[in-house]
């Protein structure tokens, strides 16, 4: 469907620096002009106009840990989790995801992965993959990572690979740089992100293999992302240290009780924030679609939850409430997203680039999206769902 012109008037805009009041044109797909003052455009054109009524206006959400197939299966096949709809994405302003496999990379693969992102991307949405799930050897299409990444254009890297998880395969050292080694020199075959994406689980080794990494082979840091890290509080100051030696850290927007041995997501980005770690090498995801477990002693799941896009909004809105300015922390669901896993033309609002967009409301919901100038949500509400959608 082609993005017809919208000019878009009185945007509070956040690119995700404040820009102020601004006016937006959107055509093709992309934002085409943004300036201070509205364009004089003929009748002819026949442009439509929103008035936004100085809206917040931000880059859509870039979701970096998606099981855009589904995730779960830890207690048997009925503990599948469905693949989530369109909706449940652009309805909580998430305009990108970045799908993976998780626990179970047996019954599901990456070509029934790549399915749901082609999928995702017929519908407007921008999607990209990692090959892999979390065991080694990962499960491939072409037999291995590199070739996986050098012939598949949706395929960025490889993850989520568990470390310090009683689910994970044990990974060595060597196992960790081999893998990483076929990202990384994907990635620089192709210009794409060409990172391991690490799942991290309760386990008491925590980081201890990506500093072996770091400290033994010649890998720049940046090609290791660990995920999940304010799961264990003593797990989030190793993730700050690693941080600062120039990896980029994912913290997962997944509930936390009180009293519970870690931190939730609000809180984790204001202590690495405080923490003197460059602010741009940190993001926060979703982990939608998957299943957020507890096990007993015995490693039994005893109790389970799924993880939906919608906690990115809730925890921007928790950080706002805290009294945060919202470009402070708005890099951390838009633009580090963008750069680190290099998607062109995504996570800032600026001429030339994809118009995925979000207008907060006035209670800081997700009043309007837009995908490439498309419609999703209007005042709230869906006006454009996924094919088997009701």
């Amino acid at each position: 469907m082609t993005a017809p012109l919208l000019l878009l008037r009185n945007a509070d805009v956040y690119a995700p620096e404040p820009l102020g009041r601004r006016h937006l044109l959107l055509g093709g797909g992309k934002v085409l002009w943004m300036g201070g003052s509205g364009p004089g455009l003929p009748e002819a054109l026949g442009v439509e106009t929103i008035d936004l009524e100085g809206a917040r206006l931000l880059p859509g959400f870039i979701d970096g840990h998606v099981h855009a197939s589904g995730g779960g299966g830890e207690a048997g096949f009925a503990s599948r989790v469905p693949a989530p709809l369109l909706s449940r994405y652009t309805s909580a302003g998430v305009t990108t995801v970045i799908g993976l496999l998780g626990t179970d990379d047996v019954s599901r693969g990456t070509s029934e992965l790549l399915s749901h992102v082609y999928a995702l991307r017929e519908q407007g949405l921008g999607a990209w993959a990692y090959c892999g799930g979390y065991h080694i050897p990962p499960t491939t299409l072409t037999g291995s990572v590199r070739g996986d990444i050098v012939f598949s254009d949706a395929l960025i890297g490889v993850g989520e690979v568990a470390i310090s998880d009683h689910r994970s395969s044990q990974p060595t050292l060597d196992d960790v740089l081999r893998l990483a080694s076929e990202a990384h020199v994907a990635g620089l075959m192709t210009g794409k992100a060409g990172i391991v994406h690490l799942h991290l689980g309760d386990g008491p080794r925590g980081l201890e293999l990506v500093r072996q990494a770091l400290d033994t082979s010649e890998l720049p840091p940046r090609v290791f992302q660990p995920t999940h890290v304010n799961r264990r509080k003593a797990l989030f100051e190793e993730a700050l240290a690693l941080a600062k030696r120039g990896c980029h850290v994912d913290i997962t927007a997944f509930p936390v009780e009180e009293g519970e041995d870690a931190w939730p997501a609000d809180e984790a980005l204001v202590r690495y924030l405080d923490s003197g770690a460059p602010a741009e090498r940190v993001s926060i995801s979703s982990d939608a679609g998957g299943c957020l477990p507890c096990f007993d002693a015995h490693g039994r799941v005893c109790g389970m939850d799924v993880g939906h896009s919608g906690a990115l909004l809730e925890t921007l809105n928790a950080l706002l409430a805290r009294g945060l300015p919202l470009e402070r922390v708005l890099p951390a669901f838009t633009s580090n997203v963008a750069d680190l896993l290099r998607l062109p033309g995504k996570g800032r609002i600026r001429a030339g680039m994809d118009a995925d967009l979000l207008a907060l409301d006035a209670n800081g919901a997700a009043g309007h999206v837009w995908l490439g100038g498309i419609a999703h949500l209007r005042a709230g509400e869906v006006v454009r769902r996924g094919m088997f959608e009701r």
